[in-house]
């Protein structure tokens, strides 16, 4: 209704704006209608108004559901993701970017994939696009053109290296900027990053670990290699340094039966089921591609397999899952639309520790990580391709705002607030 409380507007059927009107009707002279006695009815159905809850981690599960939204095989994701994490590395060993540049880089393209399908995007401007977007963010600034000199001039001779102002850099440079804001959506504009390297360093010294030390020098090597994996995603960073270096002691012949024996887990809140999912991430990566990696050609196949086979007998005797946690799509809250599925841990998200099945064999679903419908990189809204678009990644975004909130609580009674004026 348009009129204020304990007003009524005059019905379509009055005779005139004094005269009463049929039963039923209303006028100034008039009976209140039902409609009104019984008060102002309640706004129902989906408000244009989407919530994206940015996750500090995310599960195997997720993972999974993401790349097969994305329609992307499982060999093709292993060859994309492993490209595009050794352009970033080439391009920062170019520039001479620190480490922690190419951690929250490689985060970003990873959360970027998830997201994306391959057929939307080139690898390169992908991989540009979050070396670029870590570069603002860790404050070691780089133009995009700059990023895309440096991996010209990495493969070119001498005659035919290029300034970073030239024009052929100019069309490429302008996706990349479009790129970014996805890259900033894909993350939830979370800019919380976190780096093992600075971590592991203090614990190889807390363990006594000499700065010489080949399972320190290893472990590094294999900190930087863990990037290759999805682990960073899933994990916390006391987790990946105490699997970097046990993993790098197993490999050199160096027990540590603190470091193997998990004694001072407690103290930074790690589990061994969590080390021994990292460790179990990274020997798949240097069984399946072991070239393609820091240390893998340091080491023969047979040292990683024995590894392998060391620890899938602990896993057997003390019972650890080969994924330690997963999200259980049976009590996901999925009734509320301005709530978008695999967002953030705010209700609905249900942890089960220790819950998975031994072999690591879990179903793959639909829904998680559905957060924002993509646009070209342009950043304009596509015409025919809308549909299409939204097939791909997700079904929101495209007729209401969408809110990214890095605190769950916060969506959580934003969410009962709302609930409060949507029930029918």
């Amino acid at each position: 209704m348009n009129g204020a409380a304990g007003e009524t507007a005059p019905s379509k059927h009055a005779a005139g704006p004094a005269g009463p009107g049929p039963a039923g009707s209303t006028g100034p002279s008039g009976p209140p209608s039902s409609a009104t006695s019984a008060g102002p009815r309640r706004p129902t159905g989906q408000m244009p108004n989407f919530v994206s809850v940015a996750k500090a981690y995310m599960f195997q599960q997720e993972i999974d559901q993401c790349l097969t939204i994305t329609g992307v095989s499982p060999a093709r994701e292993d060859n994309l993701r492993l490209a595009g994490v050794q352009w970033i590395e080439n391009v920062r060993r170019t520039l001479k970017l620190p480490v922690r540049t190419f951690d929250t880089a490689v985060v970003y393209y990873h959360k970027f994939r998830l997201q994306h399908s391959d057929s939307e995007y080139k690898l390169v401007d992908a991989a540009a696009a979050a070396l670029f977007s870590a570069c603002k963010i860790e404050d070691t600034l780089k133009k995009s053109r700059d990023i895309l000199c440096a991996a010209h001039n990495m493969n070119a001779n001498r005659h035919d290296q290029l300034s970073p102002d030239d024009q052929i850099f100019e069309p490429q440079s302008r996706i990349i900027l479009g790129l970014e804001r996805l890259m900033l959506e894909a993350s939830g504009f979370d800019f919380r990053n976190r780096h093992p390297q600075p971590f592991l360093i203090k614990l190889a010294k807390f363990y006594n670990y000499s700065k010489a030390s080949l399972v320190v020098k290893t472990a590094y090597a294999i900190s930087l290699d863990l990037y290759r994996t999805f682990a960073p995603l899933k994990q916390q960073t006391a987790t990946l340094a105490f699997a970097c270096l046990e993993l790098a002691g197993r490999l050199r012949k160096e027990e540590n039966e603190v470091i193997w024996q998990g004694r001072d887990y407690a103290d930074w809140q790690v589990e061994r089921g969590m080390v021994m999912e990292t460790m179990l991430d990274l020997l798949e990566l240097y069984t399946h591609h072991r070239n393609q990696t820091a240390i893998g050609p340091d080491f023969s196949v047979d040292a990683f397999l024995e590894t392998r086979i060391t620890l899938n007998k602990e896993c057997q005797e003390k019972n650890l899952p080969r994924f330690t946690a997963w999200v259980d799509e049976t009590h996901l809250d999925q009734s509320n639309p301005n709530y978008l599925a695999g967002s953030g841990p705010g209700v609905g998200h249900h942890l089960r520790v220790n819950g998975s099945s031994s072999n690591g064999q879990h179903p793959r679903g639909g829904g998680a990580g559905r957060t924002i419908s993509p646009r070209d990189a342009t950043g304009k809204e596509g015409g025919s391709s809308n549909n299409i678009a939204r097939t791909k990644v997700g079904e929101r975004g495209k007729e209401g705002t969408i809110r990214f909130i890095l605190n769950p609580d916060r969506e959580m009674e934003e969410r009962r607030i709302v609930e409060t004026y949507t029930r029918a």
